[in-house]
């Protein structure tokens, strides 16, 4: 059976969240291989809002397994807090229904203090992160002085890896001005939620093969977005984690060959929150309107987002990366109403022309975009389910961008629910 990733191909914010849930229906297992809680998806299922960080989309669906990978960096106290929020909407989430591998990092408080520390006192320029410790905890793990969940079930390894860890932190946090980190108090705290931890780990990269030897259908889910990769996206202005689809065999412990379809996420326009480039970025009307008819808002900062127009040049970039088998736009009825619609085909530095976003960053930040102009459309997509409800005009910027992207579009995201989508190639056919 077919197994299929789901990425963002932009800066996050593309809309996964509801393209996932709608997926999730169409799989057994439902598994989530990096980022940590610094990332949100928001899910509207039968008019019941969902607000997920830690935990995998699928949750909200019932008889599905819902995985934890060891590529996500994982704050427990945040995960527990979420499932008691989610039981509380009416959610059962079991050991059954929900595992952790047991090789998974915890992020810990005094990673969220170092994040927060270090961007208040940065002289340069300010990365933008949530401050909820991503970083300095994927920082302990390439330092092999990560706490994982399977040390809290034995006290001696965990105060060992703790002490381990403490050696490098309480360095750092003197040369910030910070008072030493609490040996004792930290122990105490892991100890007690130690318990309920466990009873949800397992060794996800056994389970998942026996799904798939059984033939059972798995969706890799990805938060953020390819432009924000550490390897490939608008670096330093990055998340710390790849983001890309290959992340999914190794965020999980799957071999790529457990990968069938790469589905990319495409907003129908784009969005960044936070610093960093931003080509097709708009400070005027457009800009304005793309904003409040989108509801541009962090799912998990609530910080506006900068709006900007579709960039197909970026698009085709992460296509490439990622190896996307075909897109799903999302968000299109927000361009219902305009009367002119751009789409950045490339960009102009220093007098020369680019297909591609240049590596350097002070490049990056001087690219000017070259556009190509299309008529828009006055009907209303908003709620389209197949391609006659689409206006004409909606299908050509459609096929525009496939052309543009050297991508097919999968499916159309006409609005949040998920019953409003265009089905045009089902990922999990064989």
């Amino acid at each position: 059976m077919a197994n299929v990733v789901v990425v963002g191909t932009q800066w996050g914010d593309e809309g996964k969240g509801k393209i996932v849930d709608w997926l999730s229906e169409r799989a057994d297992v439902i598994a989530r291989f990096q980022g940590g809680h610094n990332a949100g998806h928001t899910l509207v299922v039968d008019g019941e809002v969902y607000k997920l960080h830690a935990l995998p989309s699928g949750v909200v669906r019932g008889g599905k397994l819902s995985v934890i990978g060891n590529g996500v960096v994982l704050d427990p106290w945040h995960l527990l807090n979420e499932i008691e929020t989610v039981r509380a909407q009416g959610v059962e989430i079991t050991p059954e229904t929900l595992m952790i591998a047991e090789n998974t990092p915890l992020i810990l408080p005094f990673h969220g203090e170092l994040d927060r520390a270090r961007e208040g006192q940065s002289t340069v320029a300010k990365i933008g992160t949530t401050g909820r410790g991503i970083g300095p905890a994927y920082e302990d793990k390439v330092g092999r002085r990560a706490i994982r969940v399977a040390d809290l079930a034995d006290d001696a390894t965990l105060e060992l890896r703790v002490d381990r860890a403490l050696v490098h932190h309480n360095a750092l946090r003197a040369g910030l001005g910070l008072e030493a980190i609490d040996r004792d108090a930290v122990i105490a705290k892991l100890r007690e939620i130690a318990p309920a931890i466990l009873e949800y780990a397992a060794p996800v990269w056994k389970v998942l093969t026996e799904r798939r030897r059984a033939g059972e259908r798995i969706l890799f889910e990805g938060a953020q977005g390819a432009l924000l990769d550490i390897d490939f996206g608008t670096y330093p202005f990055v998340t710390s984690s790849n983001v890309i689809a290959g992340q999914a065999a190794t965020g999980t412990g799957v071999g790529p060959n457990a990968i069938d379809f790469v589905l990319g996420i495409v907003k129908a326009y784009t969005t960044r929150v936070g610093e960093g480039p931003f080509p097709t970025e708009l400070d005027d009307e457009d800009g304005q309107r793309l904003g409040e008819r989108g509801h541009e808002f962090g799912t998990t900062t609530g910080r506006k987002r900068r709006c900007g127009w579709f960039d197909a040049c970026l698009v085709r970039q992460t296509c490439a990366t990622s190896g996307v088998s075909g897109i799903s736009l999302t968000k299109l009825d927000v361009l219902d109403g305009f009367e002119t619609l751009k789409i950045c085909t490339g960009y102009e530095l220093d007098g020369e022309r680019y297909d591609y976003l240049p590596t350097a960053a002070d490049q990056q930040a001087r690219c000017t975009p070259i556009y190509e102009e299309m008529p828009g459309w006055q009907e209303s997509t908003a709620g389209a389910r197949s391609w006659a409800d689409l206006p004409a005009q909606a299908i050509k910027y459609i096929r525009r961008i496939e052309e543009l992207i050297q991508c097919p579009v999968a499916m159309v995201s006409t609005s949040p629910e998920r019953e409003d989508t265009i089905l045009v190639t089902d990922p999990f056919s064989d």
